[in-house]
């Protein structure tokens, strides 16, 4: 028998509302009251001549903060600051926290976690095993957040999530420019998941009673350069040039080279727990409803 919904009620804390945060606020705006947390007072008025009350906070800073007293839910999208393997930033939030106790709490971490699998599967119930520090301070969130929740008898969910792509989170410009990707051949298989389909997920976590972690992920992991030629395709731009890994490391940013030197399938053992299927099971159909409201022509059908 499916299990009731446990719509928390209160306030829902966004923290770090930026791309998928806004979404996610105007998607839970209809059912109940919203609070985004952003870090420059210029943020908190745009989105407050967008509709979503929005509050600055220098999440590095000192500065007191009182959080909402009917906080019922809270979901943090901020990413770790600095550098080492802990998440700083995430411990002096929840130490501002004081008190409070939310009915739930949704953390965003990163399928990075897993590290490099060369390709091979992982899902829920794979070690982690992070390759770098920017992965390491995820994990650390993770933990952190965990043993928060645990002492103050939270419900916690923390959705491991490979690259969101979206509306205005394709790699247009840097086809128009030309821009070279990695060959194929020298590409891993990735995965990704578009913008409505992880902010469906996170309004599914609000309001079911759920815990742990969950992979979140589409239905077709594939390289970097198959994605890209994929866009290009769809939006009627030239196919971008493909270069070795050794040209690569001559043209390509250092962040992306570390992003490509990661490869892995990511399953998800989970997801039904939710009653969540991704809307987009893959890029192509992703790819043509980010094109449409963004008020592009599709220039192909694939």
């Amino acid at each position: 028998m499916e299990k009731p919904p446990l719509r928390p009620s209160g306030t829902c804390l966004i923290a770090g509302c930026g791309y998928v945060g806004q979404r996610l606020a105007r998607r839970r705006s209809g059912e109940g009251p919203v609070l985004a947390l952003v870090r420059r007072e210029s943020g908190a008025e745009d989105l407050a001549r967008r509709g979503i009350p929005a509050l600055a906070l220098d999440f590095d800073g000192a500065t007191p903060w009182h959080p909402p007293s009917d906080l019922g839910a809270l979901v943090y999208l901020a990413p770790p600051s600095g550098e080492g393997q802990e998440d700083i930033r995430l411990a002096r939030f929840l130490r501002a926290l004081g008190s409070v106790r939310p009915q739930v709490f949704v953390y965003i971490s990163t399928t990075g976690v897993y590290g490099d699998t060369g390709g091979a599967p992982v899902d829920e119930a794979s070690p982690p095993a992070p390759g770098d520090d920017r992965s390491r301070q995820r994990l650390d969130a993770e933990g952190r957040v965990a043993r928060w929740c645990l002492d103050r008898a939270v419900r916690g969910v923390v959705f491991r999530v490979p690259a969101i792509y979206g509306p205005h989170r394709l790699p247009l410009d840097r086809l128009r420019r030309g821009e070279p990707v990695l060959r194929a051949e020298d590409s891993g298989p990735g995965n990704r998941i578009h913008v409505d389909d992880l902010v469906e997920a996170c309004m599914a976590a609000l309001d079911r009673p759920v815990a742990g972690v969950f992979n979140l992920v589409d239905g077709l992991p594939e390289s970097l350069a198959a994605f890209t030629a994929r866009v290009a395709t769809l939006a009627g731009l030239p196919a971008p040039p493909q270069v070795s890994w050794a040209g690569a490391q001559q043209v390509l940013s250092p962040g992306l080279l570390s992003f490509l030197r990661e490869s892995r399938r990511v399953t998800s053992r989970r997801a039904e727990e939710l009653g969540w299927t991704p809307r987009y099971g893959s890029p192509g159909s992703g790819i043509r409803a980010s094109l449409a409201e963004m008020g592009l022509a599709i220039a192909a059908d694939q």
